[in-house]
């Protein structure tokens, strides 16, 4: 299959006329024809129903236009970053976000970057659970924000951003949001809502056992803004990084005991060969203040 194919069969699925196709393709109708064809005979089924001047597509035919404007969609996406970085215009850099990282921290940050590198494109794409820094050395992303520091790598460029500790998340109204320090057994008592991407399950569970405490969740949900949208409401309480409620209306405070922190770092493939702008993301980002 050629991608001259995939062009020719978007112009007749939208046309449905082999004439007004073939101009649109800058070929001759029996070019397009024969075109046409090969692939119905690589596909191994007709795409087009041919009933004298009335042409309709299969039922197959309607399946593969929807997949080959996607396909049309992606190779104009290619050949738009190909100009704009040979032409200097712009740069398009992945950066995976693990689930758990807050966008409270880094709306300032990538406020501050968008400002200083006017040939940054920024797109923003969260990590799926399990993925790590090695997304970054495999290509999928040119940097990488992740809620621990990653295993000292020489191909690696780690930056440390900030640290934080977890607390206990209640609503602003809740009965333990007045109290300087919550008690295990109190926030025991509360129900729980479990985020299941937290990087502190296995500490937390031991913490209550160390105690005597088995907590039962009550709801347990891998969408963060689900987590602190029913704790916002009062419907539970959960265990949440300090700096990563965004959810109006969510108080946190610390628990008696619980002492875990997590390093918030931002991570890319060392060297040279890296985008100008990669290494000036990390530059900034040494620089910039995460004490705010």
């Amino acid at each position: 299959m050629e991608l001259s194919q995939i062009k020719y069969f978007l112009n007749l699925a939208g046309t449905l006329n082999f004439t007004e196709a073939a101009r649109q393709s800058g070929i001759s109708q029996p070019s397009l024809t024969r075109s046409i064809q090969r692939l119905e005979e690589e596909l191994g089924a007709p795409l087009v129903y041919r009933d004298g001047k009335d042409t309709r597509l299969t039922a197959l035919g309607r399946e593969l236009q929807v997949e080959f404007m996607r396909i049309d969609g992606l190779i104009g996406n290619v050949y738009h970053v190909a100009e704009n970085s040979v032409a200097g215009h712009r740069r398009l850099l992945l950066v995976g976000i693990a689930s758990t990282i807050s966008p409270g921290a880094f709306a300032p940050f990538f406020g501050h970057v968008v400002g200083q590198l006017p040939s940054a494109e920024l797109h923003l794409h969260p990590m799926l659970p399990g993925e790590n820094e090695d997304a970054v050395l495999t290509g999928k992303y040119n940097l990488c924000i992740l809620p621990s520091a990653p295993m000292p790598n020489g191909k690696l460029e780690i930056v440390p951003l900030f640290s934080e500790r977890l607390m206990l998340a209640v609503g602003a109204r809740h009965r333990l949001a007045a109290r300087d320090l919550v008690a295990t057994e109190e926030m025991a008592s509360e129900p729980y809502i479990d985020r299941i991407n937290c990087e502190f399950r296995s500490q937390l569970v031991m913490h209550f056992m160390d105690r005597n405490i088995v907590m039962r969740p009550r709801i347990q949900s891998e969408r963060e803004d689900w987590v602190q949208q029913l704790v916002a409401e009062g419907v539970g309480v959960c265990a949440l990084p300090e700096r990563s409620a965004v959810v109006p209306g969510i108080t946190l405070r610390p628990v008696e005991g619980l002492d875990l922190f997590r390093q918030v770092t931002l991570s890319a493939v060392s060297g040279s060969g890296n985008p100008r702008e990669v290494r000036q993301i990390l530059e900034l980002a040494r620089a910039f203040d995460w004490r705010a």
